[in-house]
């Protein structure tokens, strides 16, 4: 890109070159949506935050840009992890990057071979072929079926040996009504905290959120729950990771599948009502699908108590149109996405974002949150209501029966 009236800032101060979970599978959906070729390298000497010699600048994201200064542009000092080459024929290469992970897709095997040696002339490196496998999660391509497989079968079954959980009895969900969490169930005197020393109860949190983060949404409200307390554990809370581990042992063969030729971007979003025993918080809830699979899921509290259920469902609603955006212009350099829409089943909160009026009712909400109107005036998105029965973000901010739950993990 050109330089924007010679102006510069340094953006190493608040640009870490972290490639997210959500990059991989998007692309990885693409793959399988447009029937990309996908290779993989190994980079024998690992690198991690390069420093650039050469003069790169980027626009201010979304977010970083500085007031009085949209203008400027931020010069790179350190190495990125998505990196992008459009051709003139209208063919593309992308090349994702984690420390020594390398994946490289297009449409053209014989350019992801140029590149690979081009690559391979400058950094040691071992090819290793159409990709099977990155940051230890298994990718399986089914061709016939035009469906692609993301797999941590072999880690959560290490886990469960790791932790003597590979022959618990199974649990069907992932937590269940019994269990109660506050603050004041933790241990409080030393001979309590000291039975616990021999608990691995951050280990075993610490193993179990990378399988949330990587490929299982359907533990994200249970290890929400769990790690709340890392820092003073109770006997209660280390029964629930083993509830974890319990429903992990029946499902450990679950896989994230993406496929489906339509492009399109859907954001599910869900809100539980002052859900916290403790502090009365709420728990805002999104899952955003792509190519017909989970791309990007989150179960966190809000930084406000929500007095109402439609403030609760607006401010949700709010934090899933910002990862939707975000995934929206990501796409943007390399894909048609043909249509971008988020769901809501708060019919109320669906009006308080499309209504610009001011109501007596809604002064109470922090201005910041009225930012998804602009949005939704810019046409840069669908707001749509769906049935509270299908809306498959419920599993992630809240207890579910079995065959609710069932349906949202599938």
């Amino acid at each position: 890109m050109g330089l924007l009236k010679g102006k510069v800032l340094d953006f190493s101060e608040i640009f870490a070159p972290v490639v997210k979970m959500q990059s991989i599978r998007v692309v990885l959906g693409l793959v399988d949506a447009l029937g990309l070729e996908v290779e993989q390298m190994d980079v024998k000497t690992a690198f991690l935050h390069g420093d650039l010699h050469e003069e790169i600048y980027m626009e201010q994201p979304d977010g970083f840009q500085e007031k009085g200064k949209e203008d400027y542009v931020y010069k790179l000092v350190k190495s990125l992890c998505v990196f992008f080459r459009n051709f003139s024929d209208g063919d593309f290469i992308i090349l994702l990057l984690y420390v020594d992970d390398m994946l490289i897709a297009g449409k053209d095997i014989s350019r992801i071979k140029e590149l690979k040696n081009t690559l391979s002339e400058s950094f040691a490196m071992n090819d290793l072929g159409e990709a099977r496998k990155i940051l230890g999660i298994e990718i399986v391509r089914d061709r016939n079926e035009k469906k692609l497989y993301l797999s941590q079968e072999k880690y959560v079954e290490k886990v469960l040996r790791r932790f003597g959980m590979d022959k618990a009895k199974v649990v069907s969900i992932s937590l269940a009504s019994h269990f109660k969490f506050s603050h004041p169930l933790c241990p409080s005197t030393n001979e309590e905290k000291l039975s616990m020393k021999s608990i691995p109860y951050s280990s075993a949190v610490g193993s179990l959120m990378y399988v949330m983060v990587c490929t299982r949404p359907d533990i994200s409200h249970a290890m929400r729950v769990v790690s709340r307390y890392l820092s003073n554990p109770e006997r209660h809370h280390w029964e629930v990771v083993k509830w974890v581990m319990r429903y992990l042992r029946g499902s450990s063969n679950l896989r994230l599948t993406l496929g489906c030729k339509k492009l399109m971007l859907v954001g599910y979003t869900d809100s539980d009502l002052a859900g916290s025993l403790d502090d009365r918080k709420s728990t805002s809830g999104y899952m955003v699908t792509f190519a017909g699979g989970a791309v990007a899921w989150q179960s966190k509290f809000q930084k406000c108590v929500a007095l109402s259920t439609t403030k609760a469902e607006f401010i949700a609603s709010v934090e899933a149109t910002k990862e939707l955006l975000w995934l929206r212009k990501y796409n943007g350099t390399w894909s048609q996405t043909r249509k971008i829409c988020l769901v809501c089943d708060n019919q109320s909160a669906i009006h308080l974002s499309k209504n610009s009026p001011f109501h007596s009712r809604s002064k109470h909400i922090d201005v910041r949150y009225h930012w998804i109107r602009d949005a939704l005036d810019s046409k840069l998105m669908e707001l749509e209501k769906i049935h509270t029965y299908d809306n498959g973000s419920d599993m992630l901010m809240k207890v579910l029966s079995w065959g609710k739950f069932e349906f949202c993990a599938r």
